[in-house]
């Protein structure tokens, strides 16, 4: 880099979706020479033309650039001193752009949020620090914003045991190609995930939850492959479930996509990247509908620096279309930061986790209708069996009391048996909630989380696995278990042996459903003359009879916390 480069930044993809954001950016806030490249020219020109016509005292330049191709020689010749990728999308490319312009001489900063392309990263870190250059990655959402975010909740605590993250873009938000094709790549395809203290496989936009976010209200949310999911767990080793889920605001396309996801989980297709084109034209037909509202969440629960239960979340909100800026602005701090000579971090290759606090971020975002919030909340209040039991709750006997107030993870381990369902078409119905067939008394394992609006189980009899969510409903003896898209209002009555429970109502996406064609449950949760725990459920549906019984018995509880 010559000093005649000392204030020239080259913006690769910046005609793009994103790129364009970042390029105006610049243009408006800092004194740089902005180079505008791309593999279009013909864009990239009409948008240095655009800006010099806004910005007269500025000097914007358009070249042709191919990242895919790109040399050390082709991009020295631009003389930049730093290097924006916004190009895209990044799941599956190499590290060969990034390697060139760290051979150019050129500091490197990207927006990055395909986890792959992020866990590989750090193998720059020698040419970089040979280089005496800086490169940056992941300088967008994720993981920047969402680790900006979780850092100044967390500040001070002793503990982290549980962060979810998640985005819901308003539908009439740009829909980049390469945006498209990045979640297309995993939709369907397993997804590695830390929940309820262990690792294991999830389907990509699986995971699916209707979330009530501020500012947004009520948004379908779906698990997204993205970096955090590696970096929330190396970043803070005591967390039991890491999470990162993003939504469409239109349920029709993201109940559409998470429909379109299941052809990949059957095996019917191989990668739904290849549809991408046909689903932005797809998109494209429900532009006017919804909102230009947008914003993510950032949760976090552990305890505080007096040891006791927390919980924290920081929350945006973008207004007036803005919402696609939040992904450039980490990128266009971190460039401000090496023009000014006050580099994010020292010479070397890094991930952008942990680099940019939250109070950058926020002084960039205060040019447009951003607005951000923290609030936190003390998880002491009754457990959900607490709240629904009220003074009854004091008659069950504690090892019951203690299985059901998790903190905030507990494993139960012991035996079980199951009886599976008594006719063919009870089978197939069987299946669809995913309870075991016929077992013998198996190996027994239950994994209990406590969420902000109640319980998540997770049980494994010998091989077989399933799930579900345990919630309130607002009324007092009435609990919600919901598996998937049902949900089931159950009774709850205690005794001096422990509780039973009875269906008596249901619902399907939301909607009452009627009565008579309700499953019918006997279920009981009771202490065991040893000190454990037992339980004995029964789960029929008229006509097809019995659709499972499991029966058995765990050891006391005792925390997840520490241990993996």
């Amino acid at each position: 880099m010559t000093a005649a480069g000392a204030q020239r930044v080259l913006v690769v993809g910046g005609a793009g979706a994103f790129g364009r954001r970042l390029v105006e950016g610049l243009a408006a806030t800092t004194s740089a020479t902005v180079i505008v490249a791309g593999r279009r020219l013909d864009a990239c020109e009409a948008l240095a033309a655009e800006l010099r016509a806004r910005h007269p005292d500025r000097t914007i330049e358009a070249a042709w650039l191919d990242r895919t191709k790109a040399t050390a020689a082709e991009i020295a010749a631009l003389d930049p001193a730093v290097v924006a990728d916004a190009a895209g999308p990044f799941q599956g490319a190499d590290l060969a752009f990034a390697r060139a312009v760290i051979a150019a001489g050129g500091h490197y900063v990207d927006t990055a949020d395909a986890r792959d392309f992020v866990a590989a990263f750090p193998a720059l870190d020698a040419e970089a620090r040979a280089a005496g250059v800086v490169a940056v990655t992941g300088a967008s959402s994720t993981p920047a914003v969402s680790h900006a975010a979780l850092d100044a909740l967390t500040d001070g605590w002793t503990r982290v045991d549980r962060v979810e993250i998640a985005i819901s873009p308003g539908n009439r938000a740009p829909r980049g190609l390469s945006v498209i094709a990045a979640i297309l790549s995993y939709a369907g395809a397993p997804v590695r995930v830390l929940r309820a203290g262990g690792w294991g496989d999830a389907p990509g936009w699986g995971l699916l939850a209707l979330r009530r976010m501020p500012g947004l209200g009520g948004r379908f949310l779906s698990l997204c492959e993205t970096p955090d999911l590696d970096l929330v767990p190396a970043r803070f080793p005591t967390v039991r479930t890491a999470l990162f889920r993003a939504g469409l605001e239109l349920p029709i396309l993201h109940l559409g996509l998470w429909a379109l996801s299941l052809l990949r989980r059957a095996g019917l297709v191989r990668n739904l990247a290849r549809f991408a084109g046909l689903a932005q034209r797809l998109a494209a037909l429900f532009e006017r509908f919804g909102s230009d509202r947008g914003g993510m969440t950032v949760e976090a629960e552990g305890l505080d620096a007096e040891g006791a239960r927390s919980r924290g979340r920081w929350s945006l909100v973008a207004e007036a279309g803005d919402g696609p800026n939040v992904p450039v602005l980490p990128a266009l701090s971190f460039i401000r930061r090496l023009l000014e000579g006050r580099p994010p971090a020292g010479p070397g290759a890094h991930v952008a986790a942990g680099l940019l606090p939250l109070r950058d971020f926020e002084a960039e975002a205060a040019r447009f209708a951003i607005r951000t919030a923290i609030a936190r909340s003390s998880p002491d209040a009754p457990s959900l069996f607490g709240r629904a039991l009220g003074p009854d709750l004091a008659r069950i006997p504690e090892v019951v009391r203690a299985v059901h107030d998790p903190d905030p993870v507990v494993r139960l381990v012991g035996d079980a048996e199951a009886t599976g369902a008594e006719t063919a078409a009870g089978r197939l119905v069987a299946r669809l909630f995913g309870f075991p067939k016929s077992l013998p008394m198996v190996a027994a394992e239950v994994k209990i989380r406590r969420t902000d609006d109640g319980e998540v189980w997770i049980r494994r009899f010998g091989r077989s696995r399933f799930s579900s969510r345990l919630g309130a409903n607002g009324d007092p003896g009435v609990l919600v278990e919901r598996f998937g898209p049902f949900a089931f209002d159950l009774a709850i009555t205690a005794d001096a042996d422990g509780f039973t429970l009875a269906v008596e109502g249901w619902r399907v996406f939301g909607q009452p459903a009627p009565r008579r064609f309700a499953p019918t449950t006997e279920a009981r949760g009771f202490a065991l003359v040893d000190g454990a725990y037992g339980f004995d459920v029964t789960i029929a549906l008229a006509p097809f009879g019995r659709l499972v019984r499991y029966r058995g018995r765990l050891e006391r509880p005792h925390p997840l916390t520490g241990t993996r």
